[in-house]
Parts: structure tokens; C-alpha cells; sequence
């Protein structure tokens, strides 16, 4: 079992590797953070939210998970459509199954405007079908294509000008938001955590997390969308070796919304889990 500790990373600590400056005009807040909580006891999946402080802990939603706010602050990306977080409501688009009967689609990445939502896709019993692919988001139509996938692509993150996308699918690779010109950006060899990826405020750099070597657990990274500029964010008890029980891996780091935080996950293992 794991334990998720959410933490925020000041900027400032690291601006020899990160060097940022604030967002002129960062996309719109709420103050809160949506979590994704696996509940031990029930063993539903839920979702909070909780404040950077770590207060405020309230729950959202049973057997959900959840994806990303959108960006004016009022939705929240869900399994199957997204929440009204004033409100409560939750919107069906007939995901993951419905609308589309030859694919399963999950969409939990708002474009900057709010127009789309970037989806993993699986070919329900055609592989070829598999990759990802971009809906409206207001009813879940106009269906299109972005990669194709012999195992699985996940879209982690818009580009702030919404014109291209984060690819997550073993290396890190950015895709012009129609499709074209996909080219990766992680070195060969270089194992990025699955659907790990988070573009600043800026535009200017990209966060991921991954295994370097192999062996061992996750240490928190930046590289430019041009491939240059890799650089590893010293975060103290992050990494180590998988066979040291001690180990910590931190993963899945995203931007603060005006670029000067960081937050990510670090997870505390027994011998047997994997991640």
C-alpha cells in the first residue's frame, strides 16, 4: 500500500536548475487542489479537494477519478464527463463506452480556452484505433484523431497557447494539436513515469518525472519542447535505488498556476509494490 503525500516546492529553491519568472497572466484559480484518493478501507476511488496548505480536505465524489480543472476554475475533468464545482453536477458525455462504440476514451486535459478535452484512447477490439484524440468539451462531439498508438498514449498536458501536446508513452514526446510533427524530447533509455508531464505557465518549460537509471525510483526533471535543457530538480529524499526499502519515489509533478511552485506525489512502498 502506498501513502500520498502532496507537497508544494518553492520555485526559489530550485531557480539555479528552473530560473522562471511569475506567469504575467496565469489561467484561473480557484485556490484548490483536486486529489485522486484510493479509499483502503472501501476501495473506492475518490475524489477530494484540499487547500496548498493542506487544509479544507473535502470530499467530491465516490468511484471517480478525477483529471484536471478546467481553466477558468469552475469544472473538474471526471471519468465519464466532468463536476460543476460550485454545483455538484456532474456532466455525462457518454464516456468513457457510450458515444463512441468502438473506442474507450478518457479525457481528463482541458485545452487553455476550455473548448476540448485531450483523451487517452484504446480501440475497444482494435488496437489500430488505439492512441489519442481530442473532443469538444461541451457535449463530447467532433471527435478527432491526434496519434496513433501500438500499445497506449496519454495526453498529459497542453501547451498555455493550446497549439501543441504533451505525449506520455514510455520516452516524453510534444505533437502539434492537430497531429503533426510529433518528435520526442526524453533521451533514449530514459524511462518517463506513465502520463507524467506538465507545461509552465510560461511555455518555456515542461515538468515529468522519471527513473534514472532504470533501477531506480522517481526524481522530479525539466527539459525544453525542443528536447534541450534536460535538467534534474534536486528534491531532497527523492530517488534512490527500487531495492532499498527506504527509497522514495516522487512522481507526477505539475506547475503551480503562476509557474513559481511545484507540486508532486511521493509515495512510500512496501517491497512488493511496483509503479
Amino acid at each position: 500500500m502506498r501513502k500520498l503525500i502532496m507537497l508544494a516546492l518553492l520555485a526559489a529553491g530550485t531557480a539555479a536548475l528552473v530560473a522562471l519568472p511569475a506567469a504575467a497572466k496565469p489561467r484561473g484559480t480557484n485556490g484548490k487542489i483536486v486529489v485522486n484518493v484510493d479509499n483502503a478501507v472501501t476501495g473506492q476511488e475518490q475524489v477530494y479537494t484540499i487547500n496548498p496548505d493542506g487544509t479544507d480536505l473535502k470530499l467530491l465524489a465516490n468511484d471517480q477519478e478525477a483529471g484536471q480543472w478546467s481553466p477558468d476554475g469552475t469544472k473538474i475533468a471526471m471519468f465519464g464527463g466532468y463536476l460543476d464545482f460550485d454545483t455538484g453536477d456532474i456532466t455525462d458525455l457518454g464516456l468513457p463506452f457510450d458515444r463512441y462504440p468502438d473506442l474507450a476514451l478518457f479525457c481528463g486535459v482541458w485545452s487553455p480556452n476550455g473548448a476540448r478535452l485531450a483523451c487517452e484512447g484504446f480501440g475497444q477490439t482494435d488496437g489500430s484505433l488505439n492512441g489519442v484524440y481530442s473532443i469538444r468539451s461541451s457535449d463530447g462531439g467532433d471527435l478527432q484523431r491526434i496519434t496513433t498508438a501500438q500499445f497506449d498514449d496519454c495526453p498529459p498536458d497542453y501547451a498555455p497557447n493550446g497549439k501543441r501536446l504533451l505525449v506520455s508513452s514510455g520516452p516524453l514526446s510534444v505533437v502539434q494539436a492537430n497531429g503533426n510533427g510529433l518528435h520526442q524530447i526524453t533521451p533514449e533509455g530514459m524511462f518517463v513515469d506513465f502520463c507524467s508531464g506538465s507545461w509552465s505557465p510560461q511555455g518555456n518549460e515542461i515538468l515529468f518525472s522519471a527513473h534514472v537509471p532504470d533501477t531506480d525510483r522517481s526524481t522530479i526533471w525539466t527539459v525544453h519542447s525542443d528536447g534541450s535543457g534536460l535538467r534534474k530538480i534536486p528534491v531532497l529524499g527523492c530517488g534512490g535505488p527500487v531495492s532499498d526499502p527506504t527509497s522514495i519515489g516522487c512522481q507526477k509533478p505539475v506547475w503551480s498556476p503562476d509557474g513559481r511552485k511545484i507540486m508532486f506525489e511521493r509515495h512510500f512502498l512496501i517491497p512488493n509494490d511496483h509503479f
